[in-house]
Formats: structure tokens, sequence, C-alpha cells
């Protein structure tokens, strides 16, 4: 359009002026017309043109980048969420455990100390054990005819349930005497631990109990799941930094579950553990199971049913493992 307005100028200019013989300057037609104006307006005109188009293009990359960067954050935090962390191990330490110990729960206390159930038919007990040596130094017997399983200890007083059964018991931490038998909501007796408010259960399915240690009732439910499948036979516990912690029975893996909701926040995978025992010689041990955790430390043991060690361990991210390798070890649909 500006283009044509000079052009039209230009035009009504020359027709105004008398016919001359006289040669146009180089810069001009026939008609009159002035290029070096029209040179000059169409310099201008593309350098716009282009700088416009750099805008454009500057835009542009700015916004596939951001494109590039949500889908790459939507990859972490896929379905709302962030993605289960799986954690391989490394051992710290390793400490001597008694290899007779059918092991169903474990606590650390402090100075080095460490509370025990254990199970069998004829040989469950509740035991007070030194972290360093694995010596027994307090021990109750339990009636033949209980199985033992989970235990935590609450403020003076050791919890304890037992397997196939609705029975609890109580003990003094500070003699192992038994002083109260209680009967619990759960569908049967394995886990327990506590973040010093509520007792937290497993059955051996995949709920996560919350119970009230005042009257024992349950109070809430959460069914564990992971990526929507659930995750069964939750074993043995321990509440850590704020999460529960499972073993999950027959398995090499440890769920790290959120206290709120029953989301599995991570995995831990020791499968190194065990295959290390058989390797040495050690063929009579059984599975994984027993977790506890120094929290004035910060650190964190655990050791299996007939087990001759325990073992301190630091957790370490690992990509050896991937959501495939869970869903194999981890995870029993029946």
């Amino acid at each position: 359009m500006a283009i044509k307005s000079i052009k039209r100028r230009s035009i009504k200019r020359s027709d105004s002026q008398p016919s001359t013989t006289m040669s146009p300057p180089l810069s001009q037609t026939s008609h009159g017309f002035d290029y070096r104006r029209v040179h000059i307006f169409i310099s201008v005109f593309l350098l716009l043109g282009v700088l416009v188009l750099l805008g454009i293009s500057s835009s542009m990359w700015i916004k596939f980048g951001s494109v590039d960067q949500s889908q790459e954050s939507s990859k972490v935090t896929k379905g709302g969420g962030i993605e289960p962390q799986i954690y391989g191990i490394q051992v710290i330490k390793e400490f001597p455990h008694d290899p007779g110990a059918f092991t169903q729960g474990l606590l650390y206390v402090e100075n080095d100390t460490l509370f025990e159930s254990t199970g069998l038919y004829g040989q469950s007990s509740v035991r007070k054990v030194a972290l360093k040596t694995g010596k027994v130094e307090a021990f109750q017997k339990m009636n033949s005819s209980y199985f033992g399983e989970g235990l935590t200890l609450l403020g003076q007083r050791l919890f304890q349930v037992t397997w196939l059964k609705k029975t609890g018991f109580i003990y003094d931490r500070n003699n192992l005497s038994r002083f109260k038998e209680f009967t619990h909501q759960m569908q049967d007796g394995w886990g327990l631990a506590t973040d010093g408010k509520v007792l937290f259960g497993s059955d051996g399915t995949s709920t996560l109990y919350h119970i009230d240690p005042k009257t024992l009732k349950v109070i809430r439910q959460d069914v564990v799941k992971y990526n929507g499948q659930e995750v069964r036979f939750l074993n043995e516990l321990e509440f850590i930094g704020g999460e529960v912690w499972a073993n999950v029975f027959m398995t090499d893996c440890i769920a790290r579950i959120s206290r709120e909701g029953g989301m599995v926040l991570g995995w831990i995978l020791l499968p190194q553990l065990r295959k290390g025992l058989i390797a040495a010689g050690y063929d009579g041990i059984d599975v994984l199971n027993g977790i506890a955790w120094n929290n004035k430390d910060d650190r964190v043991y655990v050791t299996g049913k007939l087990w001759p060690k325990l073992y301190e361990i630091k957790l370490l991210p690992t990509n050896k493992f991937h959501s495939a390798d869970v869903k194999r070890l981890c995870l029993q649909s029946s």
C-alpha cells in the first residue's frame, strides 16, 4: 500500500511539468519514477520483515522449549505424583545375630540395644539384644500355643501380636514381664510399628492399619498400592522418617509407604544379602524380615529369619532396577 502511494505521487508530479527533450537522470525511468526512494523503502521493509520473522522464531523456540520442559516434568509427575524411587543398598556394618531367632519383629531403642520378637510354636519369645555382639540380655519365652509376630515400643510398653490369632500382649520394657493381654481388630497379627502416637499394623494383606494404642481399636485403614496394584503380604513394619517401611513376605523387598493414604513412595531391593549368606554356606536361612531404625543417628538395620547376621545399611538410588523388576520381585498376585 505504501509503494502504490509513492508511485501515484510521482506520476502526478511528472504530468504537471512541461515536456522536455533532456535525458532524465539515471535515477529515474521514462515515467519519472525515483528508484532510489523505492530501493530505500524496500530495504527498510525487508529489514523489518526479517526482524519480525526473527521475533516469531524466537517466540517459537521459547514456546517449544517450554513444552519440552513440561513434558519432562510430566514424566516425573505422571499420575499426579512423583514416580517411586527404587533403591539398592550399601552394607555399612555387619553384626552377629542369633541364627536360631525366627525374627518377626525388630526395633532399636538406645545405647546399641534392640528388642526382638521371634516366632515358631514352642520357640516364640520377646528378647532384649545387644546390637554389637548379638547377645541376648533378657528373654521372655511365650506359651507354646502362641506364634510370636510383630513388636513395637510405645513409652515403656512393648506391644506384640501373634500369628493366626487376634490376641496380642503388652510387656514392660524394663524386665519383659507380661502384664496385659488384648484383642485387636486386624484379620491376623503380622507386623507392628508406631510413630509415638498411633500403632501401625499389618496382617499379611495389602491393608495398613492405624490403631489407637489406648483402646486397641482400628481408627483407619489404607490399602497399599503401587501403580494401581495392591501390595500384598505386608509383614514386619518400622516407622522411619515419617514413613512406614514394610517387609513384603517371601521377597527381598521393603516398601516405603506413605502414612497418609498408603501410597508406595519407594522400594528398597536387597537380594544380595540373602544370596550372600547362601553363597557363604548358610543354607538354612529363611526370608528377609526385620527392620530397625536408630532415629538419633539415622541408621537402618535389617536382618532375616534364622539369619546369622544383622546389617546396617545405606540406601543408594539405582538404575539397575526398574518398575518391571519391582513387579517381578516384589509384587505377588495372591
